[in-house]
């Protein structure tokens, strides 16, 4: 090995010197064998799933070289193992999930190999869905600058060329250019998402045309093979971030000289000429070559690291087959936060009525209040979504009387709390909860809304498979506190098919995420303060209907009012039947009671008021039903598949032996609701319906 080289070597070497290179192709080579070594595992039956980083070595340790590890944040994708070593994963730990070992610190045995998360590191747990990452690493950003406005830290965000056609990564985009923020885009192409090659994935076959236009975006082409090119990119992009200009996108070339995973035969759709193409521009092939060729290694220094890295790796894999796997009575531990319990006692506050309280206000007035009196206590909260605003030109807030979103609710935070903490996004809903998540993680106490039900669907992705279960997967290394506001159902005249669907039902099915939904101004008031309090996500359904409803109204309860999750509220006691009802049925169920009572004077109906649907009270359904002995279950959405199935079944297992009639239940139609009032009125359960079935289980 030579021993100094001379300045002129260390320019060619873009100002690293022999030792760093040294270590880089260390790396380098540990990434491979690790690669190699999961194979042979797979192979042997002792692991179960393989997907390798093999090709994108070169490109992954510059990035790293150029990243601060536990200073700046990191939302990898599957084949970045080379990254994650640069940035001090070491060889045992990943291994460690490779085995799915309790110890494992990217998840204890619970995601896939290649899946990489690292708390200590700022490596943000990855998931399986691709792309969803790129609007997390925006909020990310978005939270580390609210946070640290004086900090020079930046997020990192990489992924294969396949999942910049995902609608995520124009929304991330689009994102970081509109606040210019600190976000690295690192696009490692390697030519296939799985068997599509890039020319039927992108137009062009180059995302880098694609994304030039983006104002702001500064960007980097590379062979993302070479390591010493990858570095001066890497480096221009990192400095352009830490400056403050905002968003940088690189885009490196790499090759994929294994298949996809050990699920898929890349022989099967790449010629053989492609795959000696690709074997020529082997990073593990010219990197060593170049470092002999520099004299910064000579043959048997070469030989000798990698006998050492072939050591370490065989010492890593014995030691991680030896560790324990979790323990079975682990799997529902991480589900919800294990700090603070929003079910428990200390979330039940008495009101604290003002005796000049004045006139009893609407659902909307309490939850803007609520709203105000938070962000006042906590500076963590932050409100967004479309809409939500007073105005984006806040120089017009002198002459307009600004929006507030489109029912009000947000109405007159940004003019108290200022553009930082309430603020309007770009119509995008997969990226609206997205931020969210990295906004979350990072610390903050976001309280975003997406402005109809109707339309949470493209950021289903988000909720499901990131939103609820981020706590869960990385075994509590990380967590997504937030509240995700949602204006839901029916019974508006004219809302149609796009504005009055109900659908709680897709959510309350979801593990890790709380779901409530009041029916009452008062109740709106403590459960919001309660979800914004509590430390999971939870997701806070607001009926359109009951917004202003006079008879819902109530006077404002003090500042610190609170109502726990999974206590439901008897609305009316009853001897004879008890109704389970949330929402818009809850008047409409006791307008029903009351017709039948006038009916039948020795009869009496108890109705229960959910009010949170995950968790749900199960102690008051059980002791009302044990009193009554006959039960309805009535709800908004669709009756087939719906949220009273569970609860019906719960009954009938657990309390079958008390009932005197079948468990009923009331629903809308199964169809979706219509325009016209009258075809709106025959498919949502109307008072009418619900007495027949009331009068039907009392005569069973």
């Amino acid at each position: 090995m030579a021993a100094i080289s001379p300045t002129n070597a260390i320019a060619r070497w873009r100002g690293l010197e022999p030792e760093q290179l040294i270590a880089a192709f260390r790396i380098m080579q540990t990434a491979r064998r690790l690669d190699d070594r999961e194979i042979a595992l797979k192979r042997q039956n002792r692991i179960f799933f393989q997907i390798s980083g093999a090709g994108h070595e070169a490109v992954e340790v510059a990035a790293g070289l150029c990243l601060r590890a536990g200073h700046d944040w990191i939302y990898p994708y599957y084949r970045d193992r080379a990254l994650c070593l640069t940035l001090g994963v070491t060889s045992y730990e990943m291994l460690l999930q490779a085995v799915g070992a309790a110890d494992d610190p990217a998840s204890g045995g619970r995601q896939m190999p290649s899946h990489w998360g690292h708390s200590k590191l700022n490596i943000v747990s990855s998931s399986s869905p691709t792309g969803t990452q790129f609007v997390q690493a925006v909020g990310c950003a978005e939270g580390g600058r609210f946070l640290h406005p004086e900090s020079d830290e930046i997020t990192l965000v990489s992924s294969g060329e396949g999942a910049t056609s995902e609608g995520e990564f124009w929304e991330a985009l689009n994102a970081a250019c509109l606040k210019r923020l600190p976000v690295l885009f690192l696009i490692e192409d390697n030519g296939y998402a799985i068997s599509v090659p890039v020319e039927s994935q992108t137009a062009g076959a180059n995302i880098s045309r694609l994304v030039s236009g983006f104002q702001g975006l500064f960007q980097q082409e590379v062979d993302g093979c070479d390591f010493l090119a990858s570095y001066e990119a890497l480096q221009a992009a990192v400095a352009y971030c830490r400056a403050g200009h905002g968003p940088a996108l690189v885009h490196a070339h790499v090759i994929r000289p294994y298949s996809h995973s050990l699920s898929d035969d890349e022989r099967h759709y790449k010629t053989a000429a492609e795959r000696q193409a690709e074997q020529a521009r082997d990073p593990l092939v010219t990197f060593p070559a170049l470092l002999l060729e520099e004299g910064v290694l000579d043959e048997n220094a070469l030989r000798r690291i990698t006998l050492e890295v072939d050591r370490e790796v065989h010492d890593a894999t014995q030691e991680a087959l030896r560790a324990d796997p979790p323990p079975r009575d682990s799997v529902l531990r991480y589900l919800y936060s294990e700090k603070i319990d929003p079910t428990s006692e200390d979330f039940r506050t008495p009101a604290a009525f003002a005796a000049n309280a004045g006139e009893p206000k609407t659902m909307v007035d309490l939850l803007n209040a609520t709203l105000r009196e938070e962000m006042r206590r906590d500076p963590r909260i932050i409100t967004f979504g479309e809409d939500v605003a007073d105005c984006s030109r806040e120089e017009a807030l002198a002459e307009v009387k600004g929006k507030g979103g489109v029912f009000k609710v947000t109405a007159g935070l940004q003019s108290e709390f200022g553009g930082q903490r309430s603020f309007n996004t770009p119509l995008a809903e997969a990226a609206i909860v997205g931020r969210a998540i990295g906004m979350a993680t990072r610390g903050l106490k976001p309280v975003a809304e997406i402005q109809f039900f109707d339309y949470i669907w493209p950021a289903m992705m988000q909720i499901r498979d990131e939103m609820a279960n981020l706590r869960w997967r990385s075994n509590g290394a990380f967590a997504c506190p937030l509240v995700l506001r949602v204006p839901i159902g029916g019974y508006l005249n004219g809302g149609a098919i796009y504005h009055s669907q109900s659908g709680e039902v897709a959510f309350t099915h979801l593990p890790g995420l709380r779901v409530v939904m009041p029916s009452n101004a008062l109740d709106a008031c403590g459960l919001l303060r309660t979800a914004i309090r509590c430390d999971d996500p939870v997701l806070f359904l607001e009926h359109k209907r009951l917004y202003r409803e006079p008879y819902n109204r109530s006077a404002h309860p003090g500042p610190d009012y609170l109502i726990p999750f999974g206590s439901a509220r008897i609305v009316k006691p009853g001897r004879n039947l008890t109704v389970i009802t949330y929402g818009a049925l809850v008047q409409k169920s006791q307008q029903a009671a009351l017709l039948v009572e006038r009916k039948n004077p020795d009869i009496s109906v108890e109705v229960i008021d959910l009010r949170s649907l995950a968790p749900f009270d199960w102690n008051a359904i059980r002791t009302s039903v044990e009193k009554t002995n006959r039960v309805m279950i009535a709800h908004e959405d669709c009756l087939s598949f719906g949220y009273a199935a569970e609860i019906a079944a719960r009954i009938a297992n657990e309390l079958f032996d008390r009932l005197d009639a079948p468990v009923g239940r009331v629903a809308a139609l199964d169809t979706w609701v219509a325009y016209q009032p009258q075809l709106e009125n025959a498919i949502l359960p109307q008072v009418e319906n619900l007495t027949a079935e009331m009068e039907r289980l009392l005569s069973y």
